[in-house]
């Protein structure tokens, strides 16, 4: 059974992760998604901050396990800014679905796309042409482009009437679209949040791996850890419920509520892991 703070997942893979990563954390890997997962969704992606919970429970977690990553979508430094989390020892941040590693405030990353750019060149007249109505949106991200129709007044019939286009235009332009909550991303091809994984197990050989995320964009990560669980390497699979994506919710070991249940679960394991002496309260 696993500790009282702690959910029970309710598949037989996911007992044996969860006891995996209480019997060895030191060699454990834990990847975590931004949005939806440490930071709640909101209308304007450049507001999203992550849960104030996310830090300190990070700060007490990371130094007892081998690795914790944040894989996302957005540019690496965004989200270290957007989630407070520089300088927390031993933390790295995948953004753009791998492509940029962030690592002690430094940023590696490959040439920028031709595609992206001229996807994002395009992209203003394809709306308009289309007729895409006001709350219609455009995020540049740098290494990638999303609209975001979330705030307009039938996100769901908007997203109807772009997504076609829009992988008409990424298929003629070279790169891929990567579908989320209320918003089509065009990046380049060949990353995403499962390779991204996959790169760190590659370098850190862990002995379990945990993901959680939130989105459709974290299967390919569910996928890499179901992956691995078949090879024999321990997984556990948490998602962070909402009622606008099941997918997720419908392969995970457990799922919990929003971010709030991710920041529950971080602080759930840091003192299980802890000496009764450091927990809080003592």
């Amino acid at each position: 059974m696993p500790p009282a703070r702690l959910p029970r997942p309710h598949t037989e893979p996911g007992r044996a992760g969860l006891a995996a990563l209480l019997a060895d954390p030191a060699h454990a890997l834990i990847g975590l998604d931004f949005d939806g997962t440490l930071a709640p969704i909101v209308a304007d992606p450049d507001q999203a901050r992550a849960h104030p919970g996310v830090r300190p429970a990070l700060e007490r977690l990371s130094p007892l396990l081998g690795r914790v990553a944040v894989i996302t979508g957005r540019p690496a430094e965004v989200a270290v800014a957007y989630g407070g989390l520089a300088g927390i020892d031993g933390l790295t941040v995948l953004g753009h679905y791998g492509l940029e590693r962030w690592t002690d405030g430094t940023v590696t990353a490959p040439p920028q796309s031709a595609g992206v750019e001229s996807a994002r060149s395009r992209l203003p007249r394809l709306l308009a042409d289309l007729g895409a109505p006001e709350g219609t949106a455009v995020e540049d991200k740098g290494r990638s482009v999303a609209v975001h129709v979330r705030r307009t007044a039938d996100p769901a019939a908007v997203l109807a009437l772009v997504d076609a286009p829009l992988r008409a235009l990424a298929d003629e332009v070279g790169l891929v679209v990567e579908p989320g909550r209320m918003v089509r991303e065009l990046r380049p091809p060949g990353a995403d949040k499962g390779a991204a994984l996959l790169t760190l197990v590659g370098e850190i050989s862990p002995s379990v791996i945990v993901f959680v995320g939130d989105d459709l964009g974290d299967l390919a990560a569910f996928a890499a850890v179901e992956q691995l669980r078949g090879a024999g390497i321990p997984g556990l699979l948490v998602c962070s419920g909402s009622t606008e994506v099941t997918a997720l919710a419908e392969r995970a070991d457990f799922v919990v509520e929003g971010p709030a249940g991710v920041v529950a679960l971080l602080d759930g394991l840091a003192d299980e892991l802890l000496s009764p002496a450091q927990r809080p309260g003592r």
